[in-house]
Parts: structure tokens; sequence; C-alpha cells
């Protein structure tokens, strides 16, 4: 098994290291050949109208959409997220629309105003999670087949649909493997 990593801006390193923690082989994604063979894909951080931008210049847009579609179990965080879903708030940006959700960009305040919080995500278990959020979305609303897994200040930040997970924070940045394990486990339905 091998889970491509967007590798067109963002922490994707980081998000490889996340994996091979979890006893997972990744590749970069930066062709649509490199779409190839893989069985999960995550989009990773990073601004989102660039990211649109170059998923469109490297014609990577209509095949990401298309596998996930097709179930092509996806993972994205913070901007990732904004690529997931349905809705982006005042913007017309490009988006691969998977995920029946309206999302709000740079939710959270400016760069200077990132942060580190406790957030408490059941489905990992009784033990807080560490989240970083950097000029941080969040979902305005889901519809009903999207469970909202985590919130913070009464907005959701983190949700699943089917084997879709969208995190308005950045997992990669904290060493725990947790979320990235839930990914491979119950949207993936990989034992590790």
């Amino acid at each position: 098994m091998k889970v491509g990593v967007l590798a067109l801006q963002g922490a994707f390193r980081e998000h490889q290291k996340m994996l091979a923690g979890c006893g997972v082989e990744s590749v970069q994604v930066r062709k649509p050949e490199q779409l190839e063979g893989i069985s999960a894909l995550i989009i990773p951080g990073g601004e989102s109208t660039t990211m649109g931008k170059l998923l469109n210049d490297y014609r990577l847009f209509e095949p990401i959409r298309k596998m996930g579609r097709a179930g092509l179990p996806i993972f994205g965080t913070c901007a990732g997220l904004i690529m997931l879903a349905g809705e982006i708030y005042g913007s017309v940006q490009p988006r691969l629309g998977l995920m029946d959700m309206t999302v709000a960009r740079n939710a959270f305040g400016r760069q200077v105003d990132s942060f580190e919080t406790e957030l408490e995500i059941p489905v990992l278990g009784p033990q807080p999670f560490r989240a970083v959020f950097i000029r941080a979305p969040y979902i305005m609303s889901a519809g009903s087949s999207v469970e909202v897994l985590a919130g913070f200040g009464g907005k959701i930040v983190l949700a699943r649909q089917d084997k879709l997970l969208a995190a308005a924070f950045h997992p990669e940045l904290t060493g725990d493997l947790r979320l990235h394990r839930y990914f491979l486990e119950r949207c993936v339905h990989l034992g590790c």
C-alpha cells in the first residue's frame, strides 16, 4: 500500500514522516502519473487559492476530483480541508467539492493569530490532541452525511464523510500519530 502526499506546497514532508511512523510507504505527488497505484491521498496545508491554481497548472485537479468521487480516501489538512469543501464562504476559487460542507477561509485570523490548543477528539481516545492552527479555516456547516469529530470555540474543526477526512489544523506538526492512524484505519481500512 502506498499513500500519495500532494507535494506542491505546505508541510508535505512532515506528512510523509507521520506516515512512515505508521509504517506506511508514501510518495510525493506533483504530476498526474504519480497518482497511479496510490491507495489514498493527503492534501496538506498551504494557501488554498495558490493550491487550486497549481492543481490546474500541473493537470492534477480533475484526476484527483475523479479519483475522490470514485472512492479514493483523501485526508485534507488546513488548505486541504478547503480544497475538499463543496462550498467556500465568499469565494468562487477552485475546489474539489467532494465533501458536503461549507467552509470559511482564514477564519481564526491572520498568521500572527496562529495558535496551539488541546482538542477533545473522542474517536482518538480520552487523551487530548495537540492541534496547531495556522491561518486556519473552519467548517461553517456540514451536511447529514458528514460526521463532526471535533470542534473548537463552537466551530467545527474536524470532520469525516465516508473515506474523506478534513482537519482545520496541522496534525503533521505535532508528532502525534493518532489522527493519521485514524485516517488509515477508518478511511483507508488499513489495520496498523
